[in-house]
């Protein structure tokens, strides 16, 4: 079998009769109904015998019938095939099969190794219940918010899962952003251009991409703008379209540039904001961005939440005493920035998560 060959998936049984739906999706044009169909529409026979659903073609409309839950399955599947083609006005057999996998993983039940980001030949897979959540809501939503303490993999994961999509053509850039706020040093006035002052920042975000990528191909990309370093002030004005922005450090953001980043949010676009609400270096008075949109926002159709715990943390087992050692010792007020603070609510990811408090502020 060649590289490009069609992968197999084993047929769903057909819907009963008393559950069936029907949803039709127009195309734009006999060049696009060529590149969705594919070559004697294999594309058509390989998300129908995956998904399990009846598909008909003719006149630039694609009919897909079925049992509910699949149907909308197929449909996703097509929407994101015409997605690739708006972007890079062509499609692979690998483009459908990746396609295929992550809506029926994405749908797949809450286990930790039922998704995973797949990355040329390798594949992203979570290592705690949580990470599993995280990913099942990359995938899902076009807005996700990660709260959680060091090590669990916030910033990983969301660099994984943009440079996966970056590589499909299903964007055409990433923008890495963080606040410059110092962690309880003054660093002064750092010298060179703004890539240069905005380095130290963004190392967090840079070390993701060098585990992913190799040295040459990230600096190739930069010099061709598909990968973008930027400091959270110099996004203002900017609309962000066919592109990935991760906000690393979200808890350092104030509400109104909280407000300022999350507006840019173009066409083809997902933002993922990352941080840890109990580790906030705002003034004392300060209401954190992080922990203000995800009491605002968390229960918007389309906005994903996660709250990570001491118990996702990969990092050196170490890592996870050491925190357990410094939590043992904080004042009840920290605490209750955390998890168990009160009864559990449901985001649009279907994920289990705790009411934000109303106020986050930096730990004594």
């Amino acid at each position: 079998m060649s590289a490009t060959a069609s992968r197999a998936y084993p047929a769903r049984e057909p819907a009963k009769r008393g559950v069936m739906a029907e949803v039709i999706i127009s195309l734009d044009g006999h060049a696009e109904e060529l590149a969705v169909f594919g070559s004697r529409d294999q594309f058509l026979r390989q998300i129908r015998d995956a998904v399990g659903v009846k598909v008909l073609a003719r006149h630039g409309e694609v009919r897909i019938e079925g049992e509910d839950s699949h149907v909308e399955q197929a449909r996703r599947i097509f929407e994101g095939l015409r997605s690739i083609y708006r972007v890079r006005k062509a499609i692979l057999s690998s483009d459908v099969s990746e396609l295929i996998d992550m809506t029926l993983q994405a749908d797949a039940p809450d286990e930790p190794g039922a998704v995973e980001i797949r990355e040329g030949n390798r594949a992203v897979r979570p290592r705690s219940d949580g990470q599993g959540r995280y990913i099942r809501a990359l995938i899902q939503n076009e807005l996700v918010f990660c709260s959680g303490p060091a090590g669990t993999g916030k910033t990983y994961l969301a660099v994984a899962m943009a440079v996966a999509l970056l590589r499909r053509g299903r964007i055409k850039k990433i923008v890495l952003v963080r606040p410059a706020v110092e962690a309880g040093e003054h660093l002064g006035f750092l010298p060179g251009d703004l890539e240069a002052k905005i380095n130290p920042y963004l190392r967090p975000l840079l070390d993701a991409l060098h585990d992913l990528m190799d040295y040459e191909q990230i600096r190739r990309y930069m010099d061709n703008d598909l990968i973008e370093i930027a400091p959270l002030a110099y996004m203002r004005g900017r609309t962000m379209n066919d592109a990935v922005v991760i906000l690393d450090e979200g808890q350092n953001a104030t509400v109104p540039q909280m407000k300022m980043f999350l507006t840019r949010m173009g066409q083809n676009a997902r933002i993922v904001v990352t941080g840890d609400i109990t580790q906030v270096d705002l003034p004392p008075g300060v209401r954190s961005g992080l922990a203000d949109a995800l009491e605002r926002l968390g229960r918007i159709p389309g906005v994903g939440t996660v709250l990570l715990d001491r118990s996702d943390i990969v990092r050196h087992p170490l890592v996870q005493a050491i925190v357990n050692a410094y939590e043992s010792d904080e004042l009840p007020a920290d605490r209750d920035l955390g998890p168990g603070t009160g009864p559990t609510v449901s985001n649009s990811a279907g994920v289990k998560t705790d009411p934000i408090p109303a106020r986050a502020t930096a730990p004594e």
